[in-house]
């Protein structure tokens, strides 16, 4: 049946790679919404360069498969919040934490890298501070729209800030929750991680319902991904005997993923009963990601754990750094980050993005089953 399954997504890939921005990423039917802007909440899987203004800046070779130059993703190119904005037809989204250049006419970015739902883990901008910046943005751009002519020859333009009618007509990604795992699992255990699932949960039903109330109705739920998977994760928690899948993956972190995105589901349809105006899109992410992990070596990719930049073995060093140890040069990039699912031990190249976008922005592993095209439709 796995087979089956795998054998039919590959195909639906196949037959959308002729029509990646109309019929496979979403179409251009009477169905259509026309969403002015993009507001999105995360972490590094969909940061555009939060992180990398606020607290470290992430250096060449990231961006350089498609931006040619640094451009604040952790990743060689795209991300898939960057083929959610081609495929409605808007500008890849700027930081909010991004002063330099930056353009907020069709929404903003709050995800930085290494955020978490709750407080306390590798990044001061949980899930609640992206909530409270979005209010202050929200407020603060309303009443600098209201204050601004069209006539002005000098900045601020109105071009550069959102509508206030558009707020309510927006798209509202969600993709976090991986870091609340991954914190968990690095300090504590695997049960304790399971335990505080419905905690972690109830933060993030809390930001939803306040972004409701902000005036958002249209909402793009990513389930988490299969961390088990990650080459970081393979590397420091295999050691138990029998701990790996055949795919090389850790069963017993990929187990607590799944319990996470089916707690996550449940806390979506709670969300459909108490908040009826609005639109939820569940979006399982953690499906494909595994697909294509199985699929690794017929699609033409390297080996899982061969990942591009950055180095785990022997010396660690961060993607875009080198390090000489004992005449070894750690740190250099590999030729072909297309050949390559995992840029950098933790984040997907853009190849794998690339992949993974064309399978879910249809709607083929989203409940409702429908594309982030038609996500407003209830």
């Amino acid at each position: 049946m796995e087979s089956v399954k795998l054998f039919w997504l590959f195909g639906l890939l196949i037959i959308g790679s002729a029509g990646e921005c109309m019929g496979v990423m979403g179409g251009h039917g009477p169905r259509r919404c026309s969403f002015p802007a993009i507001f999105n909440f995360g972490d590094s899987n969909s940061d555009t360069g939060g992180r990398s203004a606020a607290i470290s800046e992430v250096f060449l070779p990231n961006g350089e498969t498609f931006f040619g130059k640094a451009s604040g993703r952790f990743c060689d190119g795209r991300l898939i919040l960057d083929f959610i904005s081609e495929t409605l037809g808007l500008p890849y989204l700027n930081a909010y934490l991004d002063s330099m250049g930056t353009n907020f006419w069709h929404g903003a970015n709050f995800a930085t890298g290494g955020s978490s739902i709750r407080p306390g883990g590798y990044s001061p901008f949980h899930l609640e501070i992206q909530l409270a910046q979005f209010k202050r943005f929200k407020s603060q751009t309303t009443a600098l729209y209201q204050q601004l002519n069209h006539n002005y020859t000098t900045p601020p333009f109105k071009s550069q800030v959102p509508r206030p009618r558009d707020f309510s007509k927006a798209l509202y990604t969600i993709d976090i929750g991986q870091n609340d795992l991954a914190y968990g699992f690095q300090h504590t255990n695997e049960e304790k991680v399971l335990a505080s699932i419905p905690d972690i949960l109830n933060v993030l039903s809390g930001v939803v319902h306040q972004l409701y109330e902000e005036g958002g109705r249209t909402f793009w739920i990513h389930n988490t991904g299969p961390i088990g998977c990650l080459p970081y994760s393979v590397i420091y928690y295999q050691q138990k005997p029998r701990n790996l899948d055949r795919y090389g993956c850790v069963k017993p972190h990929n187990k607590v993923a799944q319990e996470f995105n089916k707690q996550l589901k449940d806390m979506v349809i709670k969300l459909r009963a108490q908040l009826p105006h609005a639109a939820f899109t569940y979006v399982d992410v953690y499906s494909v990601k595994y697909s294509l992990v199985s699929q690794a070596k017929d699609l033409g990719f390297v080996d899982l754990m061969n990942f591009c930049c950055g180095s785990y073995y022997g010396y660690h060093v961060e993607c875009g750094q080198k390090a000489v140890v004992n005449g070894t040069v750690y740190g250099i990039p590999c030729e072909h980050p297309s050949r390559h699912i995992s840029w950098d031990g933790t984040h997907y190249s853009e190849a794998a993005n690339v992949w993974v976008a064309k399978a879910i922005l249809n709607g083929s592993f989203s409940d409702p089953p429908i594309p982030v095209s038609e996500a407003c439709h209830q």
